[in-house]
């Protein structure tokens, strides 16, 4: 008899990004109402660059993951690199870890984006009340649209070229959560081998 395939199945997969999705898409939404309650308009336009700019980061991560060389990665960690074995679960994961940044991540940031766009109109419309303001409108979605799809369009060209680097330092960031006596353990082990 043949073993069963370890891991979640396309159906369970799928279950879990919906969920994934709605306490992400949770989580940001309060984070930004939370933030945008009160506040004025340069905050506001500074927590919109912050969503734009992690829609962007994710997308780039995403698509490294598929673009990534699996063998430098495997020759790093033989060599003991910080960051290569997070790396290489990434990588050898890439079509969950794509949609997970790319569709999941990028697609609420970029509504969570349109929100904090909606709070921007208002403010400007309070400054310049002779505009309409369907034109404040059209022009902040625009903008919010080019800036998110100028940058995706640039990671996406980086992301390519530099797969394996951009997923190498992304396990780098992901390895910082690893338990502080695995780290030690490994911190050891590179200064035996210098020595």
């Amino acid at each position: 008899m043949k073993k069963k395939a370890s891991g979640m199945g396309p159906y369970q997969w799928a279950a879990a990004v919906f969920l994934l999705a709605v306490v992400i898409s949770a989580a940001l939404s309060l984070a930004s109402q939370a933030l945008l309650s009160g506040t004025g308009l340069f905050a506001a336009l500074g927590i919109l660059s912050v969503f734009i700019l992690l829609g962007i980061i994710f997308d780039m991560i995403g698509m490294a993951a598929a673009s990534a060389d699996l063998k430098i990665l495997n020759s790093m960690a033989s060599h003991k690199v910080r960051g290569a074995k997070e790396a290489i679960i990434l990588v050898k994961n890439a079509s969950r870890v794509s949609s997970v940044c790319n569709d999941v991540v990028g697609d609420i940031c970029g509504i969570v984006s349109g929100v904090t766009g909606a709070v921007i109109v208002l403010y400007l419309s309070s400054y310049w009340e002779n505009l309409p303001g369907i034109l404040l409108s059209v022009g902040v979605t625009a903008l919010i649209s080019g800036l998110t799809i100028g940058g995706k369009a640039l990671s996406k060209t980086y992301a390519i070229r530099r797969g394996t680097q951009v997923i190498w330092w992304t396990g780098r960031f992901l390895r910082l959560f690893k338990p502080p006596g695995k780290r030690r353990k490994y911190k050891i082990k590179n200064k035996n081998k210098k020595s």
